[in-house]
């Protein structure tokens, strides 16, 4: 393996990475009451944790615009409300939605993919497939409305 693509590598596990940070920060938003800066400082006194650019950025967007990615993910369940989704398979819906809106640097296609790998290593695989299927239905959307 040359060194480019070596490095290729170790920003996509970087990257993921920051996106498992992101998905840990917007999961524990549902249960805490604290402003977001609270938890980042916690996280970095108590946990020693580094919170990078990439998660504040994530974590802050996907709280600001809530209420807007809430609304996509619930028009694009078929069958189901949002109360009736798992409270992680709701956090990766979240980030990935965030990303698709309003990370044009991201192609939709790798937060989909981030999204599956993220369900699957923090769900099932089932999850992962209910993932995939949603955040479809939203990329078929905004490409119609011309927003991706």
């Amino acid at each position: 393996m040359d060194k480019q693509s070596n490095r290729k590598d170790n920003k996509i596990q970087e990257r993921r990475d920051e996106r498992s940070q992101a998905f840990s920060f917007v999961f524990e938003r549902m249960f805490r009451d604290d402003t977001i800066n609270d938890a980042f400082e916690d996280a970095e006194n108590a946990r020693d944790i580094q919170v990078s650019d990439y998660t504040r950025k994530v974590v802050e967007g996907v709280e600001e615009h809530l209420d807007e990615i809430d609304a996509l993910i619930e028009k694009n369940l078929k069958g189901w409300k949002k109360n009736r989704i798992s409270k992680i398979s709701l956090t990766i819906l979240r980030i990935a939605v965030f990303e698709m809106l309003y990370m044009k640097n991201i192609p939709t296609s790798v937060s989909i993919n981030e999204a599956v790998e993220l369900a699957k290593n923090y769900a099932t695989a089932a999850d992962g497939s209910f993932v995939n299927g949603v955040l479809g239905s939203i990329a078929k959307s905004l490409k119609k409305s011309g927003e991706n």
